[in-house]
């Protein structure tokens, strides 16, 4: 089977590769690198190879990767790298929150969603009360918590509107001698890293007349919540070693201060201003993806014998690697011109939206195309592209659907 260390530029030793003029660049290193950048993914590198891929098809058996790979990364610094010092995080910026999630994607790796782990810590950072950002935002950054945002219902995915777990505020008391709390009841679904969270934003109705002004976000401290159940760990066709859970809250009492900024009826707002940021880690996953399939396929066919020659000899092959090289180029400058304009503060919506559907949908094609590539060693899960091929599929659906997007896009044209 091929090594990581063998197929991509990435993870040879450098000293040991030696680039023809002739052979085009496929080191696809972006375009915002510079040398401090250079020694943080080096770390980042280090760290998934030596410790997380050795122990990720035990992860794939269990559906999680367990709390204390979370903390290793947080001694590591390498959660919450975008968030301020001051708050325990990296003081970096976007680059550096993509730089985690382009090594793990390229990898193949879905275990830690730190996507998600960042997400929650930059609601906090933008929404939170000063009390909340200074309680919270070091616990995530050490990854003694995890975090989870739960939107998702079983009636209710793309159409947050539709939303019906409901909070309950409480200002007199009542027989438990709460003075002012939210009781909160209903379900969530599809929620990524829902098992292990030791933290939960949970969008709720505060108030159901009032549609999407009506929405809020309730914080939840899982451990030792009563009322509060994590049902299945949900078996899907991909991203195996990522807990995605059920979540069920009957009765949770939580006080007053948990609400997310502390004025009811934000939650929408709140999850619209970090749309951006969230739709262009998933562009960012999607175009890493791409260069490292491409990778393992190159290297595949160029070693794989049939009918006295190796596949890369092919016409056909060499075709279709030229066309996934080319939507390579094009998914990385694209990606790498929205990570500018984030960095920057000029991404909008509407272009964070395109990158995350043309972006995935490319993906899609790409893997296809791999495993084709690959043959009947593409459809065992032993081999990368095949996990790969899996994990691709949701990337059209979580953070917004596609359909969603190119609505989304259209409006704004």
């Amino acid at each position: 089977m091929l090594s990581w260390k063998n197929v991509h530029p990435y993870f040879r030793d450098k000293k040991a590769t030696k680039t023809s003029e002739t052979k085009m660049n496929l080191d696809f290193r972006p375009s915002w690198m510079n040398a401090e950048l250079d020694l943080f993914r080096d770390n980042i590198t280090r760290f998934l190879d030596t410790e997380v891929m050795p122990d990720d098809a035990a992860s794939r058996e269990r559906g999680h990767v367990g709390h204390a790979i979370w903390r290793r990364a947080g001694e590591l610094g390498l959660l919450c790298t975008d968030i301020p010092t001051e708050y325990g995080g990296g003081g970096g910026d976007f680059r550096h929150e993509a730089l985690v999630d382009d090594e793990m994607s390229r990898r193949g790796l879905t275990g830690m969603a730190t996507s998600v782990h960042s997400i929650v810590a930059h609601y906090f950072l933008n929404h939170g009360t000063p009390e909340q950002r200074a309680h919270y935002l070091p616990k995530l950054a050490s990854g003694e918590l995890i975090g989870a945002i739960a939107m998702s219902e079983p009636g209710a995915g793309s159409d947050l509107q539709g939303i019906r777990t409901r909070a309950d505020r409480i200002v007199d008391g009542d027989s438990n001698g709460d003075a002012d709390a939210y009781v909160i009841n209903g379900a969530k679904t599809f929620i990524t890293n829902g098992y292990l969270a030791g933290v939960i934003l949970l969008v709720v109705k505060t108030d159901a007349s009032q549609g999407a002004r009506g929405t809020s976000i309730i914080i939840i401290d899982t451990q030792d919540c009563a009322g509060f159940t994590v049902g299945r760990v949900l078996d899907k066709i991909g991203m195996k070693a990522q807990d995605t859970a059920e979540l069920f809250f009957d009765n949770v009492r939580v006080p007053a201060t948990a609400l997310l900024g502390g004025k009811e009826g934000q939650g929408f707002f709140q999850l619209m201003a970090d749309l951006p940021y969230e739709r262009l880690i998933i562009g960012v996953a999607a175009t890493a993806a791409i260069e490292g399939a491409l990778a393992l396929t190159l290297a595949y066919t160029q070693e794989r014998k049939a009918f006295g020659k190796t596949l890369f000899e092919f016409q056909n092959t060499r075709f279709k690697l030229a066309e996934i090289a080319a939507i390579a180029k094009a998914a990385r400058a694209f990606t790498d011109r929205c990570v500018e304009e984030l960095v920057a503060g000029k991404l909008d919506t509407a272009t964070a939206s395109m990158i995350k559907m043309w972006a995935t949908e490319q993906q899609g094609k790409v893997m296809d195309e791999c495993l084709q590539l690959f043959g009947g060693y593409g459809y065992m899960n032993e081999y990368p592209i095949a996990r790969m091929f899996a994990d691709a599929r949701v990337q059209r659906i979580y953070g917004g659907s596609n359909e969603i997007m190119r609505e989304v896009i259209a409006r704004a044209l």
